[in-house]
């Protein structure tokens, strides 16, 4: 009889299932990118009648159609018929909470190449991307159009998962005026000000990444009260907040770096400026079967861009480095995985010092999840 793990799953099964994992991303790629969920959205179809609309092979469509209903995604009916899973609705492009994008983005191969690259990133410590591709991660996205719409597209859809709870779970109708540093297309600060009428907000990011900001303003229904403001937080940050916010923007950049974005942050908000950092929060000490996806993303963040995910103490330190007190984390509801980091300005005794950032780039980076 084999041994258990802790979470009484057996363990030759539980090797060869991480082993195999590989296997299930590309399968979970191979039916987005084929729009078997577009396909299947209002109707059960055979294999073949699916081959014929994808243009594939017969036999190798029913092949790639009975792993997805061993994965969960498609379940098979009466006739041979194939019918969408709750889970596979999700690579549904119409979708307000699609994953279309974001399973498109961490299952392309330039992530693939970059985590091929892990154990020398184990050993050095520095990301492999830059080494496999010649250019660090945002620099390369730059030059290639198809994936800085993907990534952009995923951040999007990541976001517009969560918004709603971060708009609700946060009195923002406190502030006069929230600044969304490094915002993208405005997806959170659309939601922030539509669930808070007396609030204005001013989205901070660079022009290429408020290209599509505009637009999600329009159909928020915010009027004025969302000003675009192009700019690089890596040299300075808009001044005239009340809040500033920060939702995925650190764990992309090593600490020296995140200083520099945290210290331009601060030296724009008077004595009574707030920040929210909206982030995965690790726990101090992993647990099998507990919250695998932050700590895959945090190895995502080390092999792509040489940042990280962040505990509370890590938190803590930077924050008051920075010029900030920590004041308190609140935990999204599961199943999301992020927490809103709450702090206040600490009195300044001089110039807060401010150490080189690197480039800025189309959007910040994702999480693994």
């Amino acid at each position: 009889m084999g041994t258990q793990t802790g979470t009484g799953r057996e363990s030759g099964a539980l090797i060869a299932g991480l082993a195999h994992g590989f296997m299930a991303s590309q399968v979970l790629r191979a039916a987005a990118r084929l729009s078997l969920a577009e396909l299947l959205s209002d109707r059960a179809l055979t294999s073949a009648e699916l081959s014929e609309e994808c243009g594939t092979h017969p036999q190798a469509t029913h092949r790639l159609c009975r792993a997805l209903v061993a994965l969960g995604l498609l379940a098979e009916e009466g006739a041979g018929r194939f019918t969408l899973t709750e889970a596979g609705a999700l690579l549904r492009t119409d979708r307000p909470d699609s994953l279309h994008a974001l399973v498109c983005m961490l299952t392309d191969p330039t992530t693939v190449a970059a985590w091929q690259g892990l154990e020398e990133s184990v050993r050095s410590g520095e990301p492999h991307f830059s080494k496999e591709f010649g250019q660090e991660f945002f620099d390369y996205l730059g030059t290639q159009p198809h994936l800085s719409a993907q990534f952009n597209a995923a951040m999007s859809q990541n976001t517009r998962r969560m918004a709603g709870l971060v708009a609700r779970h946060h009195d923002f109708g406190q502030y006069g005026t929230v600044v969304d540093i490094g915002g993208g297309d405005g997806t959170l600060l659309a939601e922030v000000l539509r669930a808070h009428p007396s609030v204005k907000g001013i989205l901070f990011d660079v022009p290429a990444a408020l290209a599509d900001a505009a637009r999600t303003f329009e159909d928020a229904r915010i009027g004025a009260r969302g000003v675009l403001e192009p700019g690089d937080f890596f040299t300075a940050v808009t001044p005239g907040g009340d809040l500033y916010v920060l939702k995925s923007v650190l764990h992309d950049w090593n600490d020296e770096q995140c200083l520099t974005i945290l210290r331009h942050c601060r030296q724009a908000m008077t004595d009574t400026g707030r920040l929210l950092v909206v982030e995965r929060v690790l726990p101090d000490r992993a647990t099998e079967g507990e919250d695998d996806l932050m700590f895959l993303s945090d190895l995502n963040m080390m092999v792509k861009v040489g940042g990280r995910e962040r505990t509370r103490a890590d938190f803590d330190a930077l924050l008051s480095e920075a010029g900030f007190r920590l004041r308190g984390i609140t935990p999204l509801p599961r199943p999301q995985q992020f927490s809103l980091v709450e702090a206040e300005a600490a009195p300044l005794t001089g110039d807060v010092p401010v150490a080189r950032g690197g480039a800025r780039t189309p959007d910040h980076a994702p999480a693994a999840g």
